[in-house]
């Protein structure tokens, strides 16, 4: 079976109870913590080698590495095959910094975007730049309401109750 399918299997587990769930995302956030503090220190190395290799290298079991790497796969400069990954598989973790920033910043998750290790990359003004950026493009704007009695945008000249707005 594919490590993914295993650990959404594990991590997306309806038949927990909510407590113990609790715990192990908890647990998974601050491993997942501990694995950016050490990849932003050295932000433009590219760290490659197997998953086993990788979990071994960051203190992780497998499951959990497949986890990291399940989200950290929008932001590298090039996509790891995730879905049919196995233990030997070789990753990259080459990851655009903009992008995982904006990432962490749509993921909601405060604990990573508010690393000290970001402060070394960008400064407040850019952080603060990507963080709006982020935000505003998951924002709708709604255009002007056309009302009933106004021109019709058609171009037809006809008050829009006559023209498009006729039901």
């Amino acid at each position: 079976m594919a490590l993914l399918k295993e650990w959404k299997k594990i991590a997306y587990d309806e038949t927990k109870d909510k407590g113990t769930l609790q715990r192990f995302w908890a647990n998974y956030f601050n491993l997942e913590k501990s694995v950016y503090e050490k990849l932003l220190s050295d932000p433009d190395t590219e760290v490659k080698g197997t998953v086993k290799e990788l979990a071994e290298q960051y203190g992780l079991s497998v499951m959990e590495m497949t986890g990291f790497l399940d989200g950290i796969n929008d932001s590298l400069v090039e996509a790891n095959p995730i879905d049919d990954m196995e233990e030997d598989t070789v990753v990259s973790l080459k990851f655009d910094k903009e992008r995982l920033y904006k990432n962490m910043v749509d993921a909601r998750a405060d604990w990573l975007y508010d690393l000290p290790q970001w402060n070394d990359i960008f400064d407040e003004e850019k952080k603060k730049a990507l963080y709006l950026e982020q935000k505003k493009s998951g924002t709708i704007i709604k255009g002007p309401k056309i009302g009933r009695n106004d021109p019709c945008p058609c171009g037809s000249g006809k008050k829009y109750k006559q023209c498009c707005g006729k039901k």
